[in-house]
């Protein structure tokens, strides 16, 4: 990778901020990336602090609106950048590709785009309180013992709560809600940049049946998605034990296409 370091992008998911992705910050440099990590609006700070003190403007967040704010940021720099995001940021890495804002993506355990329905009884189990429409706009508050169930299944449930402890914050209902509507719609005919999809096979939130056929979904396009599933891990797979070996892949696979 000569020149200039290309600009690597992080999206995290629901339930996170920027924090998450400070296991692959230090990774990222030393892999040649010039990492950018954002958090998304009402979600930066502290993850304790925030779980203490709700921004009252959460529960109005969208995921259009997260969107938005990736838009805004890539257009700040100089260049398309590369993108990596987990879970609803994998959306956000679909829409950026099919937007043409970046130049390849790797979206990690990708909530679904409009359109896909899975009934596997662990995604509607993990996903209704997300949308439940009789809870009004108020934000989630994700307990302990649902973070396990939901992120960190493969996990004992002490590192699952060493690791709500350390990245979980409250939670917009209207992000996944709106991934429902025209702003969760993907066009998989279109040319994008090079995409690759991760995913746990023992993922609640985001089953590997469902991300599979969300990779699929590209065959027609000019440029098809291509798939790796990793054993054991849960929907927590880019912070949970051997998460290196995730990053690895993801580093590689962006490595190889603006090579």
């Amino acid at each position: 990778m000569a020149g200039a370091r290309p600009t690597l992008l992080f999206a995290h998911g629901m339930y996170m901020n920027a924090r998450s992705w400070e296991p692959w910050v230090e990774l990222a440099r030393a892999a040649g990336f010039d990492p950018l990590v954002p958090s998304w609006p009402y979600h930066d700070g502290e993850p304790a602090e925030l779980r203490r003190h709700i921004d009252p403007q959460l529960g109005r967040l969208t995921f259009g609106r997260v969107v938005r704010h990736y838009t805004n940021v890539i257009g700040t720099l100089a260049e398309p950048p590369l993108v990596i995001g987990h879970s609803v940021g994998g959306l956000v890495v679909q829409r950026l590709l099919n937007g043409g804002l970046v130049k390849a993506g790797v979206s990690i355990s990708s909530a679904p785009p409009r359109g896909f329905v899975s009934l596997d009884p662990h995604f509607f189990r993990a996903n209704l309180p997300h949308v439940n429409p009789l809870a009004g706009n108020r934000p989630v508050i994700m307990t302990p013992k649902r973070f396990h169930y939901t992120f960190g299944n493969t996990m004992s449930r002490e590192a699952s709560d060493r690791a709500f402890e350390q990245y979980v914050v409250p939670e917009s209902r209207n992000v996944p809600r709106s991934t429902l509507t025209r702003s969760g719609k993907i066009d998989f005919r279109r040319d994008h940049g090079p995409l690759l999809f991760i995913v746990g096979d023992a993922d609640h939130l985001c089953p590997l049946r469902t991300v599979a056929r969300n990779a699929m979904a590209y065959r027609r396009s000019p440029s098809p998605a291509r798939l790796r599933a990793f054993t054991g891990r849960s929907h927590l797979i880019c912070t949970q034990e051997g998460w290196e070996e995730v990053a690895d892949a993801a580093f590689a696979f962006l490595r190889t296409s603006v090579s």
